[in-house]
């Protein structure tokens, strides 16, 4: 009131710990104003929790650093003021829903941790950073988001209880103070959900990273929570309904007659074995086997036991090993190269070849020369003229 003093309903409200009503159209002091409700707000940022858990284990696999992602903060935006309070020069990916949800989500990270982690992935110290980012950078960089996201998915599935598939990213360096929001995604021309995560990659990155969503995507996964939650609930219900179910009565629930009351049936007591003396002392009789009370054992089958036999190895013993089929390789096609002799020379002595030139080898006048299938050695021979061509006549044969 404009007088100073309390109104009843104004009262009322600080003694229940509560703030008065607002009227029609105004938020109430405190609240967020926004589309989304506190409910919401707190499940979307358990969702992002959760997910981006997930994610943070698949950064680490790719990076071999300690990943760390705190607590989401979780606030409605619009892009001026995104743009207004991040750096201007930043990468932005976008992962669209194929299945399960309706939308697409936007990740911002910062230019410098962009360079950092394709630098780790690459195999690098994390410390290249240095010039602009590069259509590598974004590649690699869109890899490990589909790989994170991927992971994010696989966790919404579960708490959502339905598939959810992404489609590939796209990563784009973006100047947030001079691009149209429109060129990213539609849903940046108006209000939409910011969820910030404080990013710690080993001692390299100490740093923001960005999650934003439609509100209309929030909306339908806090749904689709809820539901879930609702069924988990209304099925815990009716198991312990059906677990509770009354007992039968007891005799003395009955009526009254004439003659003695009904006894109540039970169930016989478990057959107990008749105690052994010697099982008395600790000691199990000879022949039967240790049963606990209250288990009837089968009777146990006879088996034919032997003691197996062996072929022995004497002196004279010889393995027995299928004859070999060589006639499947018999039309294999082998190169044979006859080999007149070997030397060795110098770059500056090939290089003065000239016609005329005589190069010694090493085989002496009349020695046999050498005879290799696919270049191993497996004969010896000596040169013969056939008609008008050369020939090699074998002379040895050389067992390795």
């Amino acid at each position: 009131m404009g007088d100073g003093v309390l109104s009843q309903d104004e009262i009322n409200a600080l003694l229940s710990g509560g703030i008065p009503d607002a009227p029609a159209g105004e938020p109430a002091s405190g609240g967020g104003g926004g589309e989304l409700s506190e409910q919401e707000i707190d499940t979307i940022g358990e969702v992002a929790n959760i997910s981006m858990g997930s994610a943070a284990t698949t950064l680490f696999s790719l990076v071999n650093q300690k990943v760390e992602i705190s607590t989401p903060v979780v606030s409605e935006t619009n892009w001026d003021d995104l743009a207004a309070s991040y750096d201007s020069s930043c990468v932005v990916v976008r992962i669209g829903y194929t299945k399960g949800l309706d939308g697409s989500n936007i990740l911002v990270l910062k230019e410098d941790d962009v360079k950092v982690i394709t630098d780790l992935m690459m195999g690098g110290d994390g410390t290249n950073i240095d010039g602009e980012i590069s259509d590598l950078h974004l590649s690699a960089i869109s890899e490990a988001m589909n790989q994170m996201m991927g992971a994010s998915a696989t966790s919404l599935s579960s708490m959502l209880n339905k598939m959810v598939d992404i489609s590939p990213p796209t990563a784009t360096l973006t100047d947030m103070a001079t691009i149209d929001a429109g060129e990213i995604d539609e849903f940046l021309k108006s209000n939409f959900v910011r969820i910030a995560f404080k990013m710690e990659i080993g001692t390299l990155v100490d740093s923001e990273m960005m999650q934003l969503y439609p509100i209309s995507l929030a909306k339908e996964m806090c749904g689709s929570v809820l539901n879930n939650m609702e069924s988990d609930s209304k099925s815990t219900v009716d198991d312990g309904a059906f677990d509770s179910a009354p007992a039968a009565p007891t005799p003395e629930a009955t009526p009254s007659g004439p003659g003695p009351a009904p006894q109540a049936a039970a169930a016989p007591p478990p057959m107990q074995p008749a105690m052994d003396p010697n099982m008395m002392a600790g000691q199990m009789p000879q022949g039967q086997p240790m049963m606990m009370p209250g288990y009837m054992y089968p009777p146990q089958q006879q088996i034919n036991v032997q003691p197996a036999q062996f072929t022995p190895f004497g002196p004279g013993f010889a393995a027995q090993f299928p004859q070999e089929n060589i006639d499947l390789i018999l039309d294999v096609p082998l190169e044979v190269t006859v080999e007149l002799g070997r030397t060795n020379k110098t770059i500056q002595d090939i290089l003065d070849f000239a016609p005329g030139t005589i190069i010694e080898l090493n085989k002496i006048a009349g020695e046999p020369i050498d005879v290799l299938v696919n270049g191993k050695y497996v004969a010896k021979g000596e040169v013969v003229v056939i008609e008008e061509s050369f020939g090699v006549r074998i002379t040895e044969i050389i067992k390795e």
